[in-house]
């Protein structure tokens, strides 16, 4: 089996080395339980280093060189867009864990599966929060800060945020920034300048965090103003590391909550935390592990590992995994159209668990 995960910057390579941890836990279980169809796995893991072209050339080599199967793991939606192509082109199963541009599976490609959230979707739970804010607890929402990357994820997530702020009647700037930024002095100020009532922060990774603590040292921080920061805030001990003045950030998490953990959540994360010394498991980790574990079982039941059997059970599959039950109802059996949906749910989890 091949998998994807930024291991490089300009990456987030907080989040590629969590992923890493879970899909080596799943190849562990797998192969203490006898492998898949009685044969040993091995897990071949390449570095896309957050970057589309790179991505592309690491899922080109693990299905010509390797000979993977399948593939699983991915992290930055830029990647996922690139790399998808390479994967239907050869006819290789991908079940993406942590991409969430809607043209991965709005594309409607026969080997792309998503347990992902869709962009679209999850900047919908963005801005109904920022509407229970304004409209529950009488916090005076009128103007919203967005700082985002411009890539494959952060361009369209700021876009339709801004339009769903918009309908709402709040006005919102987006200020766009390279992958990998450190240095955000260049658009402080104009951030200031706003005013803004809340600042959603949608850089990934490590830039995430440079952000969030010279905002802090700039007097926009999150104990300044009411601010989301990036999921890889989840990541407790690198986040305090790296931002101190990081107090009362908001953080969108994938993934059950813990009172929610079925056997498989619980499990997973007990082995997780005494692997990685983390106090918990982050939404990236669990996506991780059950994009491995999921392809194991679409094989174990396909009795095959050619291509087209395991897509096809893929699409018929009941996955009980750490995010919870996987199906993937829309395919080639239930179209989108059939369904009245629109392509973006093609080969789509659509009941991914989301909390703030």
């Amino acid at each position: 089996l091949g998998a994807l995960a930024p291991l490089s910057a300009p990456g987030t390579v907080v989040g590629g080395e969590a992923m890493v941890d879970a899909m080596r836990i799943a190849e562990e279980e797998l192969n203490a339980n006898g492998g898949i169809l009685g044969r040993p796995v091995e897990l071949i893991i390449e570095d896309s280093e957050g970057l589309p072209e790179r991505g592309t050339a690491a899922m080109e080599k693990l299905i010509s060189q390797d000979g993977v199967v399948a593939v699983g793991g991915g992290y930055h939606s830029s990647v996922g867009v690139a790399s998808k192509e390479v994967a239907a082109d050869n006819g290789i199963p991908v079940v993406f864990a942590e991409t969430w541009n809607d043209t991965i599976t709005g594309d409607m490609q026969n080997e792309i599966f998503r347990i992902a959230p869709l962009n679209s979707e999850v900047s919908a739970l963005d801005v109904q929060f920022i509407l229970h804010l304004r409209d529950d607890l009488g916090y005076t929402v009128e103007k919203v800060v967005i700082v985002t990357e411009n890539t494959d994820y952060g361009i369209p997530a700021a876009q339709v945020t801004s339009e769903g702020l918009a309908e709402a009647g709040i006005d919102s700037e987006t200020f766009p920034t390279d992958i990998g930024t450190q240095d955000f002095s260049g658009i402080m100020e104009r951030v200031r300048a706003e005013d803004p009532d809340y600042i959603m922060v949608l850089n990934t990774g490590e830039s995430a965090y440079n952000f969030i603590q010279q905002a802090a040292e700039a007097g926009i921080g999150p104990q300044d103003v009411p601010m989301q920061c990036n999921q890889v805030a989840l990541e407790s001990g690198a986040y305090w590391t790296n931002v101190p003045d990081g107090n009362y950030c908001f953080v969108r998490r994938v993934g059950l909550p813990v009172e929610l953990y079925n056997d498989v959540a619980t499990s997973f994360v007990q082995r997780y935390t005494e692997r990685t010394g983390k106090e918990a498991a982050e939404s990236y980790a669990l996506e991780a592990y059950d994009s491995i574990m999921i392809i194991a079982q679409a094989i174990e039941e396909a009795g095959s590992t050619e291509p087209q059997a395991i897509i096809d059970a893929l699409e018929n599959i009941t996955y009980e995994g750490a995010l919870g039950t996987i199906t993937f109802p829309v395919n080639s059996q239930n179209t989108p159209e059939q369904a009245g949906l629109e392509p973006k749910w093609w080969h789509q989890f659509p009941d991914p668990a989301i909390t703030m």
